[in-house]
């Protein structure tokens, strides 16, 4: 049985990654200062014997002390601890950049310590708005270094930078995911992102808010897809970075008209200002995590769609 640390173990993705390794047999222990996440996420894991929870901030140097008396050895280890959308970026800008720096040297030296693997949890935001398309690992990306947005571009950059140096430096172990906008049950309602937003919004019969046309483009990849990837990449010999998401790209605006056409609501779509360096495409080449660990997304847009849905209909009641 592996002992695997989850750093934002109490987030969106990071809780359903920590049930993922419950059900695959092997013990978690969940970090999390519940800045963004959230104790509702993981209360069904609290009483399993496989399962330890640890509020705490990885920003923390004592983080090392704290895993080192507490812990024989460590396995494995995913660093998916940072806020991570619109609303975070302005609230929490420090937070942000102090996670993906601080927090990051934390989590490496945590796994030269027990000789973990490690993976860390980049974002499709390293590639800023893309002038390539779709963006393949190799883009160095198009980023604004000081606008609204760069606290957490450059965080996840600055991560990327020192991941490789401890792997030139000390042979880590380590892996870099690029993720893409990713949906499911236990998003935040109130995180600003598109899918969130445009769901509640429908289902309280308010008007659909899309920024600038609606021309922009996302690609949405469903939860449980990305957690596998994850793991899967976890497992690989790759140590650079690799993409994972959905490459099913489609505009802002067919996607406000796809969530009005699955919900019986009177919203109407509305459009206002673009917000300052918002991405105008985003689509990834996943040729290389195809490659090297035979993974693609196998949840449809509209069943994913569905699922996450009805997580809102419980929560909004």
């Amino acid at each position: 049985m592996k002992r695997v640390l989850v750093a934002g173990g109490a987030g969106f993705i990071g809780s359903h990654l920590c049930d993922a390794i419950i059900n695959n047999g092997d013990q978690v222990v969940c970090l999390d200062n519940l800045i963004t996440g959230s104790k509702d996420n993981i209360v069904h894991l609290l009483d399993n014997p496989r399962f330890d929870y640890i509020e705490f901030d990885i920003t923390n140097v004592n983080i090392l002390k704290l895993i080192k008396d507490k812990y024989d050895k460590i396995d494995e280890i995913y660093d998916l601890a940072s806020p991570a959308s619109p609303v975070d970026y302005i609230l929490y800008p420090i937070e942000t950049l102090t996670v993906g720096s601080f927090g990051a040297k934390n989590l490496l030296d945590l796994a030269l310590h027990y000789g973990s693997r490690i993976l860390m949890a980049s974002t499709s935001e390293v590639y800023g708005d893309p002038l390539e398309h779709p963006q393949q690992e190799e883009y160095w990306g198009n980023v604004n270094p000081i606008g609204i947005r760069s606290c957490y571009d450059e965080s996840k950059r600055f991560m990327e930078a020192i991941t490789a140096a401890y792997i030139r430096k000390y042979g880590l172990n380590a892996k870099i995911a690029r993720i893409f906008n990713t949906y499911g049950p236990r998003m935040r309602l109130n995180d600003g992102r598109v899918v969130p937003n445009f769901i509640s919004q429908a289902l309280n019969n308010q008007d659909i808010t899309v920024y600038g046309d609606g021309s922009q483009t996302r690609s949405f990849c469903y939860v449980s897809d990305l957690v596998n990837g994850l793991i899967l990449l976890m497992a690989s010999g790759l140590n650079t970075p690799v993409n994972l998401g959905n490459p099913d790209e489609r505009s802002v605006m067919d996607f406000a008209k796809d969530v009005v056409g699955m919900l019986p609501t009177k919203s109407k779509i509305i459009t206002t200002a673009l917000p300052k360096d918002d991405p105008q495409r985003r689509k990834p080449d996943i040729t290389k995590a195809k490659k090297h660990l035979s993974w693609s997304p196998t949840i449809g847009f509209k069943e994913g769609m569905q699922l996450t849905i009805e997580y809102f209909k419980k929560r909004l009641r």
